[in-house]
Parts: structure tokens; sequence; C-alpha cells
């Protein structure tokens, strides 16, 4: 009798390779490229689904551990395609008075039988398309990456993107192409966040390579410290710091800002949670913030940091204003929103000639969300990442295994880094951010479920 396994070889190349691809053409922010990359993850989803009907694929018991994020997802997945459901007028102008006001002043007479929720059906199908793939690739993740080889290299091949993404940037600025590093990204700021996510992963694994040995002596701790400089673990420190340099090189505010208080907080996190903090994690967390800002101290200059962060612009001026209108469009549609990705039609109302340049987007994930999905579409969504961080912070407290552990840092700081950028920037617009965020989600479920009964 064939014996079934949790997925394919072939499918888990190809998950690689998506992980590789989505930030190359521009973050996948084009009409084509995220339709291919929604395209790339269904098709993956779909042919586990037919393996698994066929008897050649089992379910990972993960799966059933993650069952609270994955129906949590299922009801966000369900209310976002529940926005384009036509629904007669009544209902409409009890679920949402000021969305019914502008699809009857709209709508052309033999159509006003029903309209849907969302004032743009177009954005709100692409972004159900892409909230669909989105969800797909997390359980995609849980499943294929069923045991510590396959995480590995899953983390590895994110660090691996984020070191190319970073070398790629530092050559572009240093050709004098851009006065600062964007990657393959169209803006620095969602450049940095990457930069900052594929960190937070490449810190958690390097934690997870720690011996934890003790050193009886001086002359003992020493020697291991040369055994680690020559050792692999080098290699990848080194990778780190190139991303750093990287980083730095955006001139990204936020985004140099989210990594160094996010690094913060989760070194606390993880020394205060766990139950013997060895001296070899001390000393990394302590050489990290260290190391990291003598070299934003000496490639950007601490001065030009203070005099960069003083500094306004006529894009910065206005974002105050803009949270100031997207909270009024909020409180127009405050319990389900005015549809998915519908921003850019619906916020110009709000705006008139208040600002200086157009915005299609809040420069605030949170507003942005809110005035979109309300409040029903947002507490499923703060619901899903505040799940995924408290089995990361579980994990960080009880799990005992070296790689476990690293992958719940990797967690606790990718989920910390984005919501704090994700004050002043849109990242989760942008496609290869959020798919490798869900990644980072994912890494939080498999930290504190895979192999339990290992600890």
């Amino acid at each position: 009798m064939r014996q079934k396994s949790d997925g394919g070889l072939w499918l888990f190349v190809f998950y690689l390779a998506l992980i590789l691809w989505a930030p190359i053409p521009l973050g996948s922010n084009r009409a084509w490229s995220w339709a291919l990359l929604a395209f790339w993850v269904l098709v993956l989803a779909l042919a586990w689904l037919a393996g698994f009907i066929r008897g050649k694929y089992a379910l990972p018991t993960i799966v059933r551990e993650a069952r609270p994020m994955l129906l949590c997802a299922l009801l966000w997945l369900g209310y976002v395609w529940l926005q384009l459901l036509p629904l007669p007028v009544a209902i409409l102008e009890l679920l949402s008075p000021e969305a019914a006001r502008w699809q009857l002043a709209a709508a052309a007479p033999d159509t006003l039988g029903a309209v849907p929720l969302t004032l743009d059906r177009y954005a709100t199908l692409e972004a159900a398309c892409k909230s669909t793939a989105y969800l797909a690739f997390f359980a995609l993740t849980l499943i294929l990456l069923n045991n510590r080889e396959r995480i590995r290299v899953a983390a590895y091949v994110v660090i691996a993107s984020g070191v190319l993404q970073a070398l790629y940037g530092v050559l572009s600025r240093f050709q004098n192409l851009n006065d600062w590093a964007a990657g393959t990204f169209a803006n620095r700021n969602h450049y940095a966040a990457y930069l900052v996510i594929c960190l937070s992963v490449g810190i958690g694994v390097l934690i997870a390579n720690l011996s934890g040995e003790k050193s009886p002596s001086w002359k003992h701790f020493f020697r291991n410290l040369i055994q680690w400089i020559i050792s692999a673990k080098m290699a990848l420190r080194l990778g780190l710091v190139i991303m750093v340099i990287a980083l730095v090189l955006t001139r990204s505010r936020m985004g140099n800002s989210a990594f160094f208080v996010s690094l913060l907080i989760s070194g606390a996190i993880g020394l205060l949670l766990a139950k013997r903090a060895t001296k070899s994690m001390v000393i990394l967390l302590v050489s990290l913030i260290a190391i990291d800002a003598f070299i934003v101290g000496t490639y950007f200059g601490a001065k030009h940091i203070v005099e960069k962060i003083a500094q306004t612009s006529v894009e910065t001026e206005d974002r105050g204003e803009v949270a100031g209108y997207a909270l009024r469009m909020w409180k127009d549609y405050p319990v389900f929103g005015s549809g998915l990705g519908s921003f850019h039609v619906v916020f110009p109302r709000y705006s008139a000639e208040g600002t200086k340049v157009s915005y299609t987007h809040a420069h605030n994930d949170y507003l942005e969300f809110a005035a979109e999905v309300g409040l029903l579409g947002l507490s499923l969504l703060g619901l899903m990442v505040s799940m995924s961080f408290a089995v990361a912070l579980r994990a960080q407290f009880q799990r005992r295994d070296p790689l476990m552990r690293g992958l719940s840092f990797s967690a606790i700081m990718g989920i910390l880094a984005l919501m704090i950028h994700s004050f002043v920037d849109f990242n989760l617009q942008i496609p290869a951010n959020a798919l490798t965020f869900m990644l980072v989600l994912a890494f939080a479920w498999i930290s504190g479920y895979h192999g339990r009964s290992d600890a």
C-alpha cells in the first residue's frame, strides 16, 4: 500500500520559487504580476488538493491545530466575497445607508433591484482574488513545510531573497541610479518593509543555530567564538549585515525605526520568556543592536539621520490630513466598509482640494482597511494577526526546540515590525509584502505546534 505524504517535492520546489519571485516584478504590484502570483498560488493549491482527493497526500496535524486561524480566514474570505453580492436595496440601506445612497445615485434605473455593498466592484473583485491567494498560500505553508528540513530550507530561501534584494539595491544606489535604495520595488518604503521581514527571519534562524553550550572558561568561550566566525553561521550574519546596509540606504525613516524597535522588543521578549537565556543568545542580541547601529552611523551618518527625521515634505505634511479624511470616510461606512480595494474611488469625495497630491492609499493600513471593510472586517484581520502573535509568544515560552524558538522569534519580530510600519504606510497592499507576511504568520503556528511532542 502506497504511503501518503504531506506534499510532493515538486510542489515544494515551485512553492520556494514563488517566494523568490514575488518581490522581483516591482513587488508584484502590477496587474499582470499580481495576477501571475495569484494564479501560481492557486495552481499549487489545486494540485495539492487533487493529490489529496486521490489519496496521494495526507493532511498534516498542524492544520488541525491551526483551525481557529483557518476558520477566521474563511470568515474573512466569505465576508470579502459577500461585499460583491447584489443585495436588495432595502437590505443595503439597513446595512450601510451611505453605500445605499451612492449606489442609488449612480445606478441605472434597471439595476436598482439589487446592488452590492462595495462601491467599486472591479477593485473589490481584484482584492478578493488577492485575499484568496494569500490565505491559500498560508494553508500551503502549513501543509508543505511538514518536516524540519523543509522548514529550514524555506527560511533560508526567504533570507536569500532578502540578501539578493539587498545586493541589488545597494549596487543600484552606488551607481547613482537613485538617491536611495529601492531594490526591485517601485517604492523604497515597501522595499524597506520587505527587507525587515527577511531580517526577522534571518535573525530567528541565527538564534536557532546558537549551540547554547556553556563555556566553562574564557578560553573555551573564545574557541567557540572562533569556530562560529569560520562557520556557515558567519555567512548568515554577513547576509544580515548586507540587508541592514540596504535598509539604511532606503532612507525609509519608519522602515529603519520599525526594524530597531521590533528588534529591541523581540529581544526583550525572548530574554524574558526564555527560562534559560544562554550567554550566546544575550551576546548575539546585544551584538545585533550594537553592530547594526554602528552600520547606521557609519554608512548613513547619525547626524544626517536626525536631520532626515526632522525634515518634512509636501507628502508627509499631507499624511496627517489624509488620516483625518480617512477617519471621516470610515465614519460613513462604520460596520461593513465601502468595499475592499475601493479607497481610491471613494476617498476623493472626502479629500477634495485638501491635499496637495492625489492619494490612492491612506498611507496607514489600519485606516485604509477600516474604511474599506469596516469594523467587522477589521476585527477579523486583527483576530488573525493577534492569534498568530499569541501562538508565537507561547512558543517562545514553552518550546525548547532551538528551531521552533528561532521561528517564534522571527514571527514576533516580523509581526511587530510590519504593524509598526503600517501606521504610516500601506505595505499590506503590496502583494510581495502581504504574501511574505503570511509566511511569517504561518511560521508562528509552525513554531507553536510542529513536532510538539518533542517540545
